[in-house]
């Protein structure tokens, strides 16, 4: 597609229109991930979790088609996201033995590998609008989706801001991630081949029950923690 045309303009903005809505809970993740770091690490978290996210995304695009069909693929991945959902809730653990500049850098490495892991897993989905729109055009698809990326930072940092003001939406921001996670168990192929393709309600259900089960679980482990007597 020729880039003085107006096709590839509207195919462009196409792209960058669906990033941006089917983004939201990458933004969430983004946010969540970075709030447990000092200050100074958050922006630096949140520009190459995001720029590395992006690239990630452009490379599962590619390829996405064929990855949706594979059975059992989207089983792990919401069984991973269910444990991102938890640990995102739980927060910083204790770092014993560890000296300021290591626990700073090894949070900063988990949260950038949590985003990524979180993105791949969110992005099965997702990118399959991003690639309609991009009908094939890989130039189109990676320029649209680095376009996206101060969008998805400015997002990012803004949730950042608000989850300072109402830490609840730590809370609702876990409940997302367990109920997509419900989604995509009950979406997998495997699951349809072996039951039929499930209705919506149930697909929808199962969303629900996981998201109340991520902050339950999360919530207790939390609770248990902070009952246990300090070593110190």
């Amino acid at each position: 597609m020729e880039i003085t045309t107006a096709a590839f303009w509207a195919a462009l903005g196409s792209i960058i229109l669906a990033n941006i809505l089917l983004s939201g809970d990458n933004a969430v993740v983004i946010a969540m991930a970075a709030r447990t770091l000092p200050a100074h690490q958050q922006k630096k978290t949140i520009v190459w979790g995001s720029a590395a996210a992006i690239v990630l995304r452009v490379v599962l695009t590619l390829v996405a088609v064929e990855l949706l069909k594979w059975p059992f693929l989207k089983i792990v991945g919401g069984l991973l996201l269910f444990y991102i959902g938890v640990t995102l809730l739980l927060g910083d653990d204790d770092d014993d033995g560890a000296t300021e500049s290591e626990r700073a850098a090894g949070h900063l490495l988990t949260a950038i590998r949590t985003i990524l892991i979180a993105d791949l897993v969110m992005s099965l989905d997702n990118v399959i609008a991003v690639a309609a729109a991009a009908k094939g055009d890989t130039l189109l698809l990676i320029l649209g989706l680095a376009i996206s990326i101060p969008l998805i930072i400015f997002g990012s940092t803004l949730l950042l801001k608000v989850m300072d003001r109402f830490p609840i939406i730590i809370t609702a921001g876990a409940a997302l991630l367990g109920y997509l996670a419900g989604e995509m168990l009950l979406t997998d192929p495997a699951v349809a081949q072996r039951f039929g393709a499930p209705a919506q309600s149930l697909v929808a259900a199962a969303g629900a029950a996981c998201a109340v089960l991520v902050v339950a679980v999360g919530l207790g482990v939390k609770r248990r923690r902070a009952a246990r007597p300090s070593t110190a």
